[in-house]
């Protein structure tokens, strides 16, 4: 079972990305490939004045990945944690991953020529911080939390 998620308050989110900034700051990618991504609904009136809705999309860690059993090197992997990652030592960047995804979310590093996707910054997480996403967001609208907090 999956065991954690980022969670978008809407209500907080002002739709300033510094959660994409800092997570490519964090994954050192270049411009390109986004491991999350704050989207926005079309611009509403609601009582004379206008909103919009912020979504946060990364990836959903699957609890059955496609992408994991469709990659031909075995370069993507599930931790007991619940926490899909990609091996880059493994990777080739043929991208089979992206092409069984049902919302596509590994991406192509054209630096490295690899696939890269949210791993939650795994490597934070094992010691113990939130994914640079969440402690990066200026109106704490993002949240890393356990599955049964919910």
């Amino acid at each position: 079972m999956n065991k954690y998620m980022i969670y978008l308050n809407g209500k907080r989110c002002i739709g300033c990305h510094a959660c994409e900034v800092h997570c490519k700051a964090n994954k050192n990618l270049p411009v390109g490939p986004y491991l999350c991504e704050i989207d926005h609904s079309a611009m509403v009136t609601v009582k004379s004045v206008a909103k919009t809705e912020f979504k946060f999309r990364s990836c959903y860690h699957c609890e059955d990945p496609f992408c994991m059993h469709i990659c031909p090197t075995n370069a993507i992997s599930k931790r007991e944690d619940g926490i899909v990652f990609i091996d880059q030592e493994k990777c080739i960047g043929c991208m089979a991953c992206a092409g069984s995804c049902p919302w596509t979310i590994p991406q192509f590093n054209p630096e490295t020529k690899k696939a890269v996707k949210c791993d939650y910054c795994m490597d934070r997480v094992d010691t113990g911080l939130k994914p640079a996403c969440v402690t990066k967001c200026t109106t704490h609208a993002l949240k890393f939390v356990r599955m049964e907090e919910l």
